[in-house]
């Protein structure tokens, strides 16, 4: 249920152009905040998922930047706070895989997604956090994955960058509770994205066996528990790692 609890907030969401990114993206602007859809890859989806929030009667701006890099998302905080003047909500969901046997995978393969999850995570709050700081509030939203809470055959580099996620995440919700700032860890289970449509029949069918709820989750299953941390009703909840995975690693 929509509540526009969110109305005059600015938002940003890392890699929103889809899957889990964009549903969070469309939720906060139902929301009434007024959300900015990062991309690196393809601008095009990003300029869909603002259309989309706009039909819907949201606002949103796409911005392109890759998180990846320090002194790129140094230059895209600059331009937030220079542009809008405040920020409000981080959502740290960009994120990459290049799954492998641990025999099998390269240097480059666990550099890249440890690169984009993790280090793209701490690039972010680095750089927006001394804003957070001058606001005294703020939230702040990883998104995480049960791979990194149970582990993953096949995903050693993946489930160490979203283990690694849950690491930040505590430490640095230790560093800024006392001036207000929220920071908190969401963990999708086995949720339908295009990424997930790609499995062979037999891969999904083994994965939805071990999910207690019999069933696969939904992006819009993330967003609201994303958009709840994001809101007023989750002043008192930081440092916390919330799975949304049907019982999957309970």
């Amino acid at each position: 249920m929509e509540t526009g609890s969110l109305e005059d907030r600015v938002a940003l969401v890392t890699g929103a152009g889809r899957g889990i990114g964009r549903a969070i993206a469309r939720r906060l602007a139902r929301e009434g905040a007024f959300v900015l859809v990062n991309y690196n890859g393809s601008r095009e989806r990003a300029m869909e998922a603002v259309e989309e929030i706009r039909r819907e009667g949201g606002q949103a701006e796409a911005i392109g930047c890759d998180v990846s890099d320090y002194e790129a998302c140094r230059s895209m905080a600059e331009e937030i706070i220079g542009k809008y003047g405040h920020i409000d909500i981080l959502v740290n969901n960009a994120g990459i895989t290049r799954d492998n046997l641990i025999l099998r995978m390269t240097e480059e393969e666990y550099d890249q997604v440890l690169d984009t999850n993790l280090k793209g995570a701490f690039h972010t709050i680095r750089h927006f956090s001394r804003y957070f700081l001058k606001q005294k509030g703020g939230k702040i939203i990883n998104i995480s994955s049960v791979s990194g809470i149970m582990g993953n055959g096949g995903q050693a580099n993946y489930a160490a960058s979203k283990a690694g996620m849950i690491g930040l995440t505590k430490s640095v919700a230790r560093e800024l509770a006392s001036r207000g700032i929220c920071v908190n860890a969401v963990a999708p289970g086995f949720i339908e994205t295009e990424m997930t449509e790609a499995m062979p029949g037999k891969a999904r069918e083994s994965l939805q066996e071990k999910i207690p709820m019999g069933r696969s989750g939904r992006a819009e299953d993330v967003a609201g528990l994303v958009a709840f941390l994001a809101g007023d009703a989750a002043d008192y909840i930081t440092g916390q790692v919330i799975a949304v995975d049907g019982g999957m690693c309970m």
